[in-house]
């Protein structure tokens, strides 16, 4: 896989989750500053959009979902 899929793959796993349980941009920032974490909107739509952000934003978007597991079988 390039490093462009890689970017994709990321991507698509967020969304997925947020789509699962229909959560949007506001919400999840919302979600975020419960647990201390202070990303607006726009700032999450740029990184999510572009693929291109931390492992650490994703495991604060993974706990501020809830998330207990994460399949990562089709990687």
């Amino acid at each position: 896989m390039t490093q462009d899929d890689w970017y994709k793959k990321a991507k698509s796993i967020i969304k997925a989750e947020l789509a699962k349980k229909e959560i949007g941009y506001n919400e999840l920032s919302d979600m975020l500053k419960e647990i201390g974490v202070d990303e607006n909107k726009m700032n999450i739509a740029n990184k999510l959009n572009r693929g291109k952000f931390n492992f650490v934003l994703a495991l604060q978007i993974f706990k501020a979902l809830g998330l207990k597991k994460l399949n990562l079988e089709d990687l």
